[in-house]
């Protein structure tokens, strides 16, 4: 009984002192892995903070450069409206000046007037002291006469007048009698020459063709859009269309400046699809300038249509047609070509219908009379005999052909359309302020600036922007290396110094891009 006891107590004893040393040995690794973790945790601390101080030092550096570039910009800025004051005062100056000068000449010419006042007075005084004398002289004369002839002033006058009269009378009846009979012949050529000077004192007048085109921007957040990274949306824009696009501070505008109206009409809308659309990247804006031509070249073909159809002319060739519709975008001397030529043909069927001549072809000769000057090619004739050979080349009938080729006495009249022609031409186009030959000039000489360029060899397009003030020539980057597009613009500027008249200077900018393109299918 006891040994059973004993054996348990010993059982006992045996667990709880196994149960006591395993408590002290966890306890010991417990303390050991508590000061594994405090040793880890402080070298965390000492990482986070050794990186804390280091970005500390980043954020600091970062600061401190954005702070000098700010102050950079803004010391910039500074000098530039200091510079815009210095150039205000400068102009205010200057015209403060200018209106002294004036002012001092308006003094000189107000004493000078003052002066021919007085001289003018005393040259009066002197007439009338001579008047005064001349009238006793003529009534010393009238005295003497009348002791002469022993009869007065006025049975001198009733006897002159009672011999006159009947000479006169005799004359007269001869006179009345030749203006009878030639007033029969003329009565109907008299009659149509008064219609046609009324046709010419009513012409109407037509607006000025503009060289800049205004597209309306809702805000100026699309203006950095347009512009894009560092100015390669405008750049690409420039270069589709030929025309310069000016982006300045002129609030929710964009300035669309070039002397063709085609391109800058095709600039106009191709930005509005762009702005529109949202997508505005190099890419896009040719592929958008590509569609806008092809519209423009259908909106062409509709003007044409639709002048032909209201002037009622039918059976026109569809080449002559889209011809018409490109006078719409042309100007001559300043004044619209299309509106010009409508105005001729309407006047020639009036003037045809009172001279009793075929309307219809008076009114064809009139709207085709300048379709030379809408030939797409240069040629080295006058616009009056290319647009004649178009009109043979098309079948037109010859006495509208003689017309146009006539118009400006290039060739024999031989119809009796031609003069009529000519006369109504004039009317449109002679009358004061309905042409603008700066105008004219000014786009002769751009168009001979891009010819210059254009007559290199490896050009692929030239526009000349900035009023004729710089020339843009893009070369084929197949053709032409960066080492010959560099000698490219030294030639094609000497040879604008040598071959054209120009004010101030022309800058040549040669651009040669190289694209690379590949499909993935």
């Amino acid at each position: 009984m006891e040994l059973p006891i004993i054996i348990a107590i010993s059982v006992t004893l045996t667990v709880l002192l196994s149960l006591l040393f395993g408590n002290l040995f966890y306890r010991k690794k417990l303390a050991k892995k508590q000061i594994d973790l405090d040793e880890k945790y402080k070298s965390m601390v000492r990482e986070a903070e050794l990186q804390a101080e280091n970005i500390k030092k980043d954020k600091i550096i970062e600061a401190k450069e954005k702070l000098l570039k700010m102050k950079q910009e803004f010391e910039e800025e500074a000098n530039r409206k200091k510079n815009q004051i210095i150039s205000n005062e400068q102009k205010i100056k200057q015209r403060e000046a200018q209106i002294s000068r004036e002012l001092e000449q308006l003094k000189r010419k107000e004493a000078e007037a003052t002066e021919e006042k007085q001289n003018l007075a005393v040259q009066l005084e002197h007439v009338r002291k001579r008047k005064e004398e001349l009238d006793k002289f003529n009534q010393q004369k009238v005295v003497i006469l009348e002791n002469i002839s022993k009869l007065t002033a006025d049975q001198a006058r009733d006897q002159l007048i009672e011999s006159l009269k009947e000479e006169a009378k005799t004359k007269a009846s001869s006179f009345i009698k030749d203006i009878m009979e030639q007033a029969k012949l003329t009565a109907t050529k008299e009659a149509r020459k008064i219609v046609v000077e009324t046709i010419q004192r009513t012409a109407t007048e037509h607006a000025i063709e503009n060289c800049v085109s205004i597209f309306n921007i809702e805000s100026d957040d699309i203006k950095g859009k347009i512009i894009g990274r560092e100015g390669r949306n405008i750049r690409a824009l420039e270069a589709a269309t030929g025309v310069e696009i000016i982006v300045d501070d002129t609030p929710e505008a964009i300035i669309i400046s070039g002397f063709d109206p085609v391109r800058r009409e095709i600039a106009r809308l191709s930005l509005h699809r762009l702005v529109q659309d949202g997508r505005i990247h190099p890419a896009r804006i040719e592929e958008i300038v590509a569609k806008t031509s092809k519209n423009i070249e259908d909106e062409i073909i509709e003007t044409g249509e639709r002048t032909v159809i209201d002037l009622g002319i039918h059976g026109l060739h569809p080449e002559l047609v889209k011809m018409v519709g490109r006078m719409r975008f042309r100007s001559s001397y300043g004044q619209n070509l299309l509106q010009h030529s409508r105005e001729v043909a309407n006047l020639c069927a009036i003037m045809a219908a009172e001279l009793g001549l075929n309307v219809k072809q008076a009114k064809r000769a009139g709207l085709l009379h300048d379709i030379g000057k809408v030939w797409p090619e240069e040629l080295e004739k006058p616009h009056a005999i290319v647009g004649m050979e178009l009109a043979l080349k098309h079948k037109e009938h010859p006495v509208v052909c003689n017309a146009i080729g006539a118009h400006h006495d290039e060739i024999e009249m031989t119809g009796i359309l031609s003069p009529i022609v000519q006369a109504c031409d004039a009317i449109s186009g002679a009358r004061p302020g309905a042409r603008r030959e700066v105008m004219e000039q000014y786009i002769k000489r751009l168009r001979e600036l891009e010819d210059v360029g254009l007559s290199f060899e490896g050009v692929e397009k030239c526009y000349a922007i900035q009023a004729g003030r710089e020339l843009r020539v893009i070369v084929d980057a197949e053709k032409a290396t960066d080492e010959r597009a560099s000698q490219l613009s030294f030639d094609i500027s000497q040879k604008i110094e040598h071959d054209m008249q120009y004010p101030g200077q022309i800058k040549v900018t040669v651009i040669r891009e190289m694209r690379s393109v590949a499909y993935a299918k």
